[in-house]
């Protein structure tokens, strides 16, 4: 065999195996997409079927659009509309958090990267010990804490326990550390800036992608709290949407057999209820999408 032969051969071995590389990682990818896709269609689906279809019919087969209208009706007309309440009551908390966490968080991680103060280092290893710390093992304190000053049961039990978010400290601290070149606030000082001046005029402008960022993700976890509003809030009244949704759990005969009756929830409009209650987290990243990519790699390079 001669050496042109021999390399041909070779090439074609590498491009065998290449291939067969290349085939593995596409059927694991697929996988693992219809493993998710697939209760995501099914969830989508289920909202335009009946009771009845949802069980006889093809999962994979739209019902039609006068079984989610009726779906709609049934469940935001559970407890007289308390679905509404509990949506604005999501969005109540969720925003609420989110403007106290900008306001605290932005701050903080820019004095912790661009300043100098007693105690600087200690107080960061102190933001990283707590983010590690389960948020559920922080509940029963707080709520110690809330209790004693007689805030239970009240907006605030929620949105000031939500609004302590030590991650988005850290990513603004990284951000700042990485990404605004120090000669330039050092410029803005020397034009007569005080600290204040430097930081709202010359770094908060050019922190708007992590600010996109932490933004982001305060108000998906709030949104998504569920054991925070369970424990601070004694009345269903003042439930966000994803804690409501035991109580639709609760009155839906497939899961509660002694919840059957005229008031129940049939699984359609169950099915609807999650869909509902995921939607903003959705639309807030479709829309923000943008700025959460730039967020995400503004602090990948040194200055």
């Amino acid at each position: 065999m001669t050496t042109v032969d021999a390399g041909r051969a070779m090439a074609r071995r590498k491009s065998v195996s290449g291939w067969s590389g290349r085939t593995i990682v596409a059927v694991v990818v697929a996988i693992f997409v219809l493993f998710f896709v697939i209760p995501i269609v099914w969830l989508l689906l289920a909202t335009t079927k009946s009771a009845h279809g949802l069980i006889v019919d093809n999962p994979f087969l739209p019902g039609s659009i006068d079984n989610l209208a009726a779906n709609w009706n049934q469940l935001f007309g559970f407890q007289d509309g308390a679905v509404t309440a509990w949506v604005g009551n999501s969005a109540l908390y969720a925003l609420g958090a989110l403007v106290i966490t900008l306001i605290a968080s932005i701050p903080a991680g820019y004095a912790m990267a661009l300043t100098e103060f007693r105690l600087r280092r200690p107080l960061l290893v102190l933001t990283l010990i707590v983010m590690l710390i389960p948020n559920t093992a922080l509940v029963l304190p707080i709520f110690l804490e809330l209790n004693v000053v007689g805030l239970i049961g009240s907006p605030l039990s929620v949105i000031l326990p939500m609004s302590f978010f030590p991650f988005g400290v850290y990513l603004t601290y990284i951000y700042f550390s990485t990404s605004v070149p120090r000669d330039l606030l050092a410029a803005a000082r020397l034009d007569g800036c005080g600290e204040l001046q430097v930081f709202t005029r010359v770094a908060l402008p050019l922190a708007a992608p992590v600010v996109a960022l932490v933004a982001f993700f305060s108000f998906v976890q709030s949104w998504n709290n569920f054991f925070l509003p369970f424990v601070m809030l004694p009345s269903s009244e003042g439930y966000p949407v994803q804690v409501g949704l035991t109580s639709l759990l609760a009155s839906t005969p497939a899961f509660n057999p002694s919840s059957a009756g005229t008031l129940s929830v049939q699984l359609p409009t169950l099915a609807l209820a999650t869909v509902i209650s995921v939607l903003p987290v959705l639309i807030v990243f479709l829309f923000a999408q943008r700025f959460l990519v730039a967020g995400m790699t503004a602090g990948g390079t040194k200055e």
